[in-house]
């Protein structure tokens, strides 16, 4: 419970307020008219009134109602844990596809909040969860006009997710391998983008610095091209709509060969996190895809910290155990990053063919193709003809058919 309310705490603060305090109550039973009990309501109510408090949050969804009851009775505005996440997306996205998925979040999750209650907009005041889109202004006119709104985006969404496609064939036709980065909000993956292909995205340490998918190619030691893709960081009870919304964007992870699975290893909630992640893996179909665990920010680690959940050694270790080809980096120092693409290469490698091939020396430029679209392990110049043992990618198969005296029998 705590260490909920102390990731609400930095929601909060991501979505630009200033936490004054917080409070819980342990209950057997959810109170269906104010979600917590009445009496804790006034308590909580006072304290508002008291620290001049005009937000207050709640770290579970609450129905329309319990929103309207508990608006009345703290006297300034409520929102719950999936309305600020809304909020922070909305303050984040960048690109017309990025805004049109949050608008469309936004407004599947305020539509039943505003049904037979049309005053609730006019006595909204301005700050965190009050950044809807254009149909924000709608919904206080004319419920249809808001689902029309609704359609539209939808419509233009699966536009985009046809272009998508396109643009996905069209890298296929390269037959290069495409790896998606996933995690854990501020888990490090824009880092370690930037880290092994020199990209130049957003990194904050904060929570979700960045939404909009960046692709860039990545060449692996082993002269193998990689595209490799910076997704949306996940988190604890990531909103159903949110993740319905970004199938778009998430349909990179569905198609990837591999994920990269990146995890704060400092983090005292690692193995939680970790769950979180998967748990919505599962839910977008990505649940079975072969994923290499990436555990970043190792220079944070804590020698002493050995406990369980301490964010140390300990849960390292645990987590090696568990995920045998798992790879330990810090993507800011570059410490273990070489590990890191030799994995990559090991896991994309099926992709390749490992061939024997005979080219006469006269033949410079097919030896330097060779070089430069395949993996040399291993050459000899004598004789009449260079001899070589290489991994090809297949599409270059009919290039080096001429010189291909068969498959090689052992990589070294």
């Amino acid at each position: 419970m705590s260490d909920s309310l102390a990731e609400l705490g930095e929601l909060a603060t991501t979505a630009g307020g200033k936490v004054i305090g917080d409070g819980r109550q342990k209950t057997e039973s959810l109170n269906p008219a104010t979600f917590i009990g009445k009496g804790k309501a006034a308590e909580f109510a006072d304290f508002c009134r008291r620290q001049n408090v005009d937000t207050v949050i709640f770290d579970d969804d609450l129905s329309p109602a319990q929103s309207r009851n508990l608006e009345k009775i703290f006297n300034c505005k409520v929102l719950d844990r999936t309305s600020l996440i809304l909020d922070i997306f909305a303050q984040r996205a960048r690109t017309r596809e990025g805004k049109l998925q949050i608008e469309l979040a936004q407004l599947q999750h305020l539509l039943p909040r505003l049904t037979k209650y049309w005053g609730h907009l006019s006595r909204q005041k301005g700050g965190i969860g009050m950044r809807g889109g254009e149909g924000e202004t709608q919904l206080e006119t004319d419920r249809r006009r808001v689902q029309d709104r609704i359609a539209k985006i939808s419509r233009e969404l699966e536009w985009v997710r046809q272009q998508r496609g396109i643009q996905r064939t069209g890298r296929q036709r390269n037959n290069w391998p495409l790896a998606s980065i996933v995690g854990y909000t501020n888990a490090g993956k824009s880092t370690l983008l930037n880290a092994l292909t020199g990209a130049d995205v957003l990194v904050k340490d904060i929570l979700f610095a960045t939404l909009d998918p960046t692709t860039r190619r990545l060449r692996l030691p082993t002269n193998q091209n990689v595209l490799l893709t910076d997704t949306v960081g996940f988190i604890r009870k990531l909103p159903h709509g949110l993740v319905e919304a970004f199938k778009a964007t998430l349909e990179e992870v569905v198609q990837a060969d591999l994920l990269l699975h990146v995890v704060d290893i400092s983090h005292p909630q690692a193995e939680e996190q970790i769950a979180a992640v998967n748990a919505v893996l599962a839910e977008i179909g990505a649940g079975g895809k072969p994923t290499l665990m990436v555990f970043n920010k190792m220079d944070r680690l804590n020698e002493h910290a050995d406990g369980i959940g301490a964010g140390g050694v300990g849960t390292l270790n645990r987590l090696k155990e568990r995920h045998q080809n798992a790879v330990t980096i810090s993507a800011t120092t570059g410490e273990g990053i070489a590990s890191l693409l030799a994995e990559i290469g090991t896991q994309l490698r099926p992709k390749r063919e490992f061939l024997e091939l005979r080219v006469p020396h006269e033949q410079a430029a097919v030896i330097a193709r060779l070089h430069k679209v395949g993996q040399v392990i291993s050459r000899s110049y004598r004789g009449p003809a260079a001899r070589f043992k290489a991994r090809i990618p297949p599409q270059y198969h009919d290039e080096f058919a001429p010189y291909i005296v068969g498959e090689a029998q052992a990589a070294s």
